[in-house]
């Protein structure tokens, strides 16, 4: 989608204000029923650039200077913060078009927005980013921001069928977004294609890199049948097109890396809403409290010892990527599960929030239910990971035609 919207911008075929209006129309006839929106209020760009004319969504954690920033809750109805944050800046400074707010957990954490899944009706879209997953599956603007704690970028990128990326941590400016786990919170982006995240990554953000996928090691990983299976045909197809593919299981400390994750989420989440939680209690949402209040029981040594846990693996990860470039595993537990409660597993995406790395949600050929194959690449490599997973793409589905 996205890719095709800027050639039709580039070569005069369309004008921003007709791609704009049919963003428009689209959400007029399917956000009744999806609930992927919080406001819809096209904002002008701030500039020119290699994003001219494209319209963006923005989940409802980042603030915005013309429209509401809620975090997902009606306790903070009516909010309207003085300036955008940093990555809505940047981007409306490259040309885009910034057309509205995304649904959002409440506070980014657990308690399920009200967006539907526009690929698996009656299943979850994910969280915490479901808006901005459901609106770009469905076609209703060409990309969207996210952000990534545990696994809110790359969970419902799978769910839905469309690409996430989650770039290294630091890389983009958190700046002017809702933090929950300072350590972990990363912002992210969904496109429907590797091809149209390599293309918004290269004008908006990086370079572009001529990556070739030779090798790449493949991580056991718990995850359903269901999952195994489409899991296991994409490494054959990709064994078939001539990538080396070595299955290895995790290095030792993972399932404490896992662990680790969830601890700091929960330490560094508990003191950030801390206020938050002694004024308004379980009205944050039932989950969140819970989880505030286990938080805040944790002792610091833990919290440390999480840390340093990471940073032991850290070294082992790198020595890894050193040796794979590519590194492959599941992109979630399976499909999305059924229900709207809930909001999905995020332990397949978690270890990599922790350790900081790029990581890409790649959509798998699917009849029926969306998944995804999760690829991860060293730290600071986000325009060779952007490109490699652009070929995966291609050889695992094909070219795909953006309408």
């Amino acid at each position: 989608m996205l890719r095709q919207w800027i050639r039709w911008l580039e070569s005069g075929e369309k004008q921003p204000g007709e791609l704009l209006a049919l963003c428009l129309r689209r959400i007029a006839e399917q956000d009744g029923e999806l609930r992927a929106w919080v406001a819809v209020a096209p904002q002008p760009a701030l500039g020119d650039g290699p994003l001219d004319g494209i319209p963006f969504g923005v989940k409802d954690i980042f603030d915005t200077r013309d429209l509401p920033t809620e975090f997902g809750s009606p306790l903070y109805g009516g909010r309207r913060p003085d300036c955008d944050a940093r990555v809505v800046d940047d981007l409306r400074h490259a040309g885009a078009v910034l057309l509205g707010k995304t649904q959002t957990t409440a506070f980014a954490s657990f308690d399920p927005a009200p967006t539907r899944n526009p690929r698996l009706p009656g299943h979850t879209p994910g969280g915490s980013s479901a808006g901005s997953a459901a609106a770009v599956a469905a076609g209703m603007v060409p990309f969207a921001i996210g952000s990534q704690t545990l696994g809110s970028v790359l969970r419902p990128a799978s769910f839905c069928g469309v690409c996430g990326f989650k770039p290294s941590f630091g890389l983009i400016p958190f700046d002017g977004a809702l933090p929950f786990a300072p350590s972990l919170d990363t912002v992210g982006f969904f496109t429907q294609t590797a091809a149209d995240m390599n293309e918004l990554w290269s004008r908006g953000f990086g370079g572009r890199f001529d990556a070739q996928l030779h090798r790449a090691a493949a991580l056991r990983v718990p995850a359903d049948s269901c999952m195994q299976a489409a899991f296991a045909r994409a490494l054959e197809r990709l064994r078939a097109a001539g990538v080396a593919i070595d299955e290895l299981d995790p290095p030792d400390g993972w399932d404490e890396l896992l662990a680790a994750a969830r601890l700091i989420n929960r330490y560094e989440g508990a003191r950030t809403h801390r206020a938050r939680y002694e004024e308004f209690g379980d009205r944050l949402g039932a989950q969140l409290a819970a989880l505030l209040r286990e938080g805040l029981m944790v002792p610091d040594e833990e919290y440390d010892g999480a840390l340093a846990h990471i940073e032991r693996m850290r070294a082992a990860i790198s020595a890894l990527h050193w040796e794979y470039p590519a590194i492959l595993t599941p992109a979630a537990i399976g499909a999305a599960p059924e229900g709207l409660t809930g909001t999905g597993d995020p332990s397949p995406n978690a270890p990599w929030t922790a350790l900081g790395v790029p990581a890409m949600a790649v959509p798998l050929p699917f009849e029926g239910a969306p998944m995804g194959i999760q690829i991860t690449g060293a730290w600071g490599r986000d325009d060779a990971l952007v490109a490699v997973g652009t070929q995966l793409e291609s050889l695992l589905v094909g070219d795909a035609t953006d309408e």
